[in-house]
């Protein structure tokens, strides 16, 4: 059964994770929950983080034998619901780590938060709503 407590992993290729650490951690201000520590042949390399004791966690992937170029479309987004707008130190934060402030595909998405894309071009989404179900 899928509940509110049901454990989440959102999974994706990184170019870099030591870049994507650097934002993801750094910037934003997640927690590096697991990551590989040593090359195994044949198996990915590992970054997740998000907040501790969380439901959630986001997971980065390289593959040094067969490394995945990312693939990010305009529309590929993360979107974290502050419950208020975003304030500059982070936004600053997150292009100091790496990340480009962009215009959001959807207009939505400038109207209610700020944009910015990770080191691998996908984009961060800082919402300034609160989510409601």
């Amino acid at each position: 059964m899928i509940d509110t407590t049901t454990r989440i992993r959102i999974a994706r290729p990184s170019r870099d994770l030591a870049a994507a650490e650097r934002f993801y951690v750094r910037g934003l201000g997640l927690d590096v929950l697991w990551r590989t520590t040593e090359r195994v042949p044949g198996e990915h390399d590992l970054l997740m983080v998000g907040p501790p004791g969380g439901t959630w966690h986001f997971e980065l992937t390289h593959d040094p034998e067969r490394p995945l170029e990312p693939t990010p479309t305009v529309d590929d987004l993360f979107v974290v619901y502050l419950g208020a707008p975003a304030d500059d130190a982070l936004i600053a934060r997150l292009v100091e780590t790496g990340g480009t402030r962009v215009p959001a595909h959807n207009p939505y998405w400038d109207e209610h938060g700020t944009t910015v894309a990770d080191p691998d071009g996908y984009r961060l989404v800082l919402c300034s709503r609160t989510w409601t179900a």
